[in-house]
């Protein structure tokens, strides 16, 4: 299997594995969400681990991998508050605690631009 084809399956992995994160451990994750969203944190918890799953299934098929990767990429950039939130929360926290979530941040440039890059794939091979 080339690069370009095992690329989508390993975006589709890292969705999946962290979708199911968000249902598995979703306290970790309730405790980033940002106080600024209406509602419980436990909700918006479940709701992006759902669209997570999503994602990885839509990535995963080649018939929509497309447009699914194209979201993927949008859904990296709409998450980017809840890191921010979490290296503010994180702030005063043991120097290794604060040095990964602030790591968090710029992750969040190549997860988009992984994403953009298996759409662009699934488009030439359309």
């Amino acid at each position: 299997m080339s690069r370009s084809q095992r690329s989508p399956l390993l975006l589709a992995g890292l969705l999946a594995a962290a979708g199911v994160g968000h249902f598995a451990a979703p306290r970790q994750f309730d405790a980033i969400v940002p106080r600024a969203l209406p509602g419980r944190a436990r909700a918006w918890t479940y709701a992006s681990g759902a669209v997570e799953l999503a994602l990885a299934a839509g990535v995963a098929s080649p018939r929509t991998r497309r447009t699914a990767a194209r979201a993927a990429a949008a859904f990296f950039v709409g998450v980017f508050p809840a890191n921010v939130q979490m290296a503010v929360d994180w702030s005063e926290r043991p120097a290794p605690l604060r040095a990964a979530a602030l790591a968090r941040l710029p992750l969040q440039v190549p997860l988009v631009l992984w994403a953009r890059g298996v759409a662009r794939n699934s488009e030439e091979r359309s």
